[in-house]
């Protein structure tokens, strides 16, 4: 076997030895192995033995004080979760042998890196299919003919790991992908949804659903986004719309490591990163926070915001025509755009709080641009009213709109973005965050000057949607300063109603 620093052993082991009855060998297996052995930390811990897993789940579960339960009785799988002082989870999933003995069980895994075993009481490395010599020299390998016909959804691991290890997809295990591809829709939903955002959550999402693509994975899990190739735009754009798309989450990417708070801005080197670091950096800390919270606790807003930008332009080509002048346009793409990526989200069963706030993403991405277009064309920056009404329509989510946009102009230009125009985007964004996250009680959501029972007191209203809309306009006209007492609200209404609101 190949020679590997010293292991760093996560110190969850020692209680679950302690908690396991001597005599009966357990194996750690699968990716955790494998992480232990590149020195990376892992949170998903995966153990066989050859009997009694739901049985060895429970008893770790009750000596660590943690949650238990079957994932699936029939063949004895069990999952520990175990949550940390400061809220992270880590899974501890218990499977009997998928076959007679161990040797069987890691034949019929997926990929040799992940078919390693390791004793958790004697530390004895188990490595019969060579992964660990696989895993130093880079490539990825199946463990077998069947494994990818064994399970379909492999054809998405295997793109993962790729990216994730930035590993070599061997030719013959490149044409088996291939081949397995085509069984991907007899897949569940459910198994789909999570690896594709493991992929998306994971490094150089565009490069991975490239090769989904060029694998013929693509349309057999999302099938809106094969109609993007070949679709023509017009100038400034300088790709068609697939292109474009995956241009878009390069960028992203880059966009959003530029504004982690473990970027070192001594390492820029694209005059576009900078101006984006220098505008926007002070705003890295608030953006963490943003997404260290989450809609669902098995995916990240991050996901669903590269989900979005996956789909930002999935209707171009439903709503592609040419204008008089020859000019090719794309009427009202965000609003089909919304419906189709809601559409998608809910047959992979994500939230109604996650589809919802996909449809925003996508319906509102336009709104930045149209800001900047505004501000170029006739020299107007967003107003207190602009500003107000497109957190009110955005919510939080307003936040992913802003950095998809810069990530959708500069996927429009690439290197054709005049620097003034990026400049100018900047600020808009800026401008916008500013207002998000320091200027909100004034600017996005002031304080109610008077509820709905007071306006049909004071105005002699009966109950309906009218009191909504002039509560509305009311908190509209107190975020541009045209509303600061309960009395100007009053008036405020009033005049509303004579104008026949």
């Amino acid at each position: 076997m190949p020679v590997f620093p010293p292991l760093n052993l996560p110190p969850l082991l020692v209680p679950i030895r302690a908690a396991l009855p001597e005599g009966k060998p357990v194996y750690l297996v699968g990716g955790a192995v494998r992480d232990l052995l590149l020195g990376r930390t892992t949170h998903d811990l995966d153990f066989t033995l050859s009997r009694g897993a739901i049985s060895a789940a429970r008893r770790v579960a009750n000596a660590l004080r943690a949650d238990f339960y079957p994932l699936d009785t029939g063949r004895d799988t069990g999952r520990v979760i175990v949550t940390g002082a400061d809220g992270t989870r880590t899974l501890l999933d218990f499977a009997s042998f998928r076959g007679e003995d161990l040797a069987s069980d890691l034949l019929g895994r997926d990929f040799t890196l992940d078919a390693i075993a390791m004793d958790i009481r004697t530390l004895a490395i188990y490595d019969p299919l060579g992964g660990a010599q696989d895993l130093l020299e880079k490539r990825l390998r199946q463990c077998s003919p069947t494994s990818l016909w064994d399970d379909p959804l492999r054809v998405l691991r295997a793109i993962r790991i790729a990216a994730t290890f930035n590993f070599h997809i061997l030719p013959e295990t490149r044409q088996a992908l291939k081949k397995a591809a085509k069984l991907l829709p007899e897949v569940s939903p459910e198994r789909v949804r999570d690896e594709l955002f493991r992929i998306l959550e994971g490094p150089q999402p565009a490069a991975s659903l490239r090769a989904l693509e060029l694998l013929g994975a693509l349309a057999p899990i999302l099938p809106e986004l094969p109609a993007l190739k070949g679709i023509l735009q017009p100038a400034p754009h300088v790709s068609d719309a697939w292109t474009h798309t995956l241009a878009t989450l390069a960028h992203l990417e880059t966009i959003l490591n530029a504004l982690s708070p473990s970027y070192n801005p001594h390492t820029v080197s694209d005059l576009f990163n900078g101006l984006l670091v220098m505008r926007l950096g002070r705003y890295r800390h608030q953006l963490a926070e943003y997404f260290s919270a989450a809609l669902n606790i098995n995916r990240s807003l991050r996901g669903l915001l590269f989900f979005a930008a996956l789909y930002h332009d999935i209707a171009k080509p439903l709503r592609s025509s040419a204008g008089e002048d020859g000019r090719l346009r794309f009427w009202a793409h965000e609003e089909e755009g919304a419906q189709l990526v809601a559409r998608r989200g809910r047959f992979l069963q994500l939230s109604n709080d996650e589809v919802t706030h996909l449809r925003l993403i996508v319906q509102n991405h336009m709104r930045v641009l149209n800001l900047l277009h505004q501000q170029l064309d006739e020299g107007r920056s967003p107003s207190r009213r602009a500003i107000f009404r497109f957190f009110r329509d955005t919510g939080e989510s307003g936040v992913d709109v802003c950095l998809l946009a810069l990530a959708d102009l500069r996927a429009t230009y690439e290197q054709t973005l005049p620097q003034e125009m990026w400049g100018a985007a900047l600020d808009i964004v800026r401008l916008l965050l500013e207002n998000w996250w320091e200027k909100q009680p004034e600017c996005i959501t002031p304080p109610p000057l008077l509820n709905g029972n007071d306006l049909m007191s004071e105005l002699h209203l009966q109950p309906g949607s009218l009191i909504g809309d002039l509560l509305e306009a009311i908190r509209e006209a107190q975020a541009v300063g045209e509303v600061v007492t309960r009395e100007d609200a009053l008036a405020a209404a009033k005049k509303r109603l004579e104008e026949g609101l």
